[in-house]
């Protein structure tokens, strides 16, 4: 004759096993919170970019119908030969309603445009030049690898920060 073992009730989770539960979920947004927030960075950083590369662009096509008869062709200082609806410089960017950079042009180009202390080893061009510089507001001061972006009216491109020009304009 078989006893038939006494019925175990499932009484729900012993504390060990939640505790191995809370220990994984804490390991995972350890590693995806900061990976998250790089790659957020990084997508401000490209938008930054752009807006540099458009702003340059609007500057040569404004360089090239605006021709003073006095002093000849020259580059913009006013957001406003450049599409843009400001007072002045700085203008903020972003595309999400909230500004992660700032842009400033400065004509004629200077070493140390608005005090965004870049490092122009060959320092400005010459005259009639431009450099147009993106820096950080908001939570995007807090990227430490490409700070500050810029390029001035030869195309040269130029960042601050711990990575370098090369690494801030090609990723």
């Amino acid at each position: 004759m078989q006893t038939a073992s006494p019925a175990r009730r499932n009484r729900g989770f012993t504390l060990i096993e939640l505790m191995v539960v809370v220990v994984i979920g804490a390991i995972l947004l350890g590693i995806a919170v900061p990976s998250y927030m790089s790659q957020v960075r990084q997508s401000r950083r490209t938008e930054a970019k752009t807006a540099l590369l458009d702003l340059a662009g609007r500057e040569e096509r404004f360089y090239s119908v605006a021709i003073n008869p006095a002093t000849g062709p020259a580059y913009s200082q006013l957001p406003n030969d450049l599409g843009y609806n400001a007072a002045g410089w700085p203008v903020p960017i972003g595309s999400t309603g909230t500004n992660y950079y700032q842009v400033t042009v400065c004509v004629p180009a200077a070493a140390n445009c608005a005090g965004a202390g870049l490092t122009m080893p060959a320092g400005p061009p010459p005259a009639p030049s431009y450099v147009v510089v993106a820096t950080p507001l908001a939570s995007q001061v807090n990227d430490t690898l490409c700070r500050t972006l810029a390029v001035d009216s030869v195309g040269q491109q130029y960042a601050t920060g711990t990575s370098g020009a090369q690494y801030c304009w090609g990723n």
